[in-house]
């Protein structure tokens, strides 16, 4: 018997106090605030520092087929955001990384499905350095390692090709690259 109970989300206010719960998709049709993640893996290759970024599968209910970080989602109830973070990795990705929270923002994004994700975004980070990885085809079109630099320069030329979440968290990382270069 499968489990088809509806997939729920931790509603906040602007300072991450749980105000609520709602069911994922009610959440995302009503623009509610709510708990996320977004998951940088890095690897250290050819002495430079690369981060391994997703391609979402393209039937995503948004952003499909658009590139973004490691991996993405929502903690569960009773689940802190580390937790939800190594669940998850492992879910799309298959890797299996203690995170660590590098700090959280605020984003509103509408969609022309008329889905809006308004969330309350934690920034989390690991490292992997196994050449292997098998992830989600139900969740992930594909995965590539980049540079930072890389990253940025596309994303300015391209920004059409990339989640809207990925700036705000973006910045976080870049703004601890000390830490996160540290072996």
């Amino acid at each position: 018997m499968t489990n088809t109970a509806p997939e729920m989300v931790i509603l906040v206010d602007e300072h991450d106090n749980q105000l609520g719960l709602a069911e994922k998709m009610q959440a995302h049709k009503l623009g509610l605030l709510h708990r996320a993640f977004s998951v940088f893996i890095f690897r250290k290759y050819n002495n430079k520092l690369e981060l391994l970024l997703q391609q979402r599968q393209q039937d995503k209910y948004h952003c499909g087929g658009l590139w973004t970080n490691t991996c993405c989602s929502h903690p569960r109830v009773g689940e802190t955001v580390l937790q939800a973070g190594e669940r998850r990795l492992y879910e799309e990705m298959g890797i299996r990384s203690k995170l660590q929270v590098l700090g959280a923002f605020k984003y509103r994004a509408e969609f022309s499905n008329g889905l809006v994700e308004h969330e309350y975004d934690y920034a989390l980070f690991g490292k992997y350095n196994d050449e292997l990885i098998q992830f989600n085809q139900a969740e992930v079109q594909g995965y590539k390692w980049v540079t930072l630099a890389q990253l940025q320069q596309d994303m300015l030329s391209h920004p059409q090709k990339f989640t809207p979440w990925l700036g705000g968290a973006l910045a976080i990382i870049l703004a601890n690259l000390t830490l996160i270069q540290e072996d």
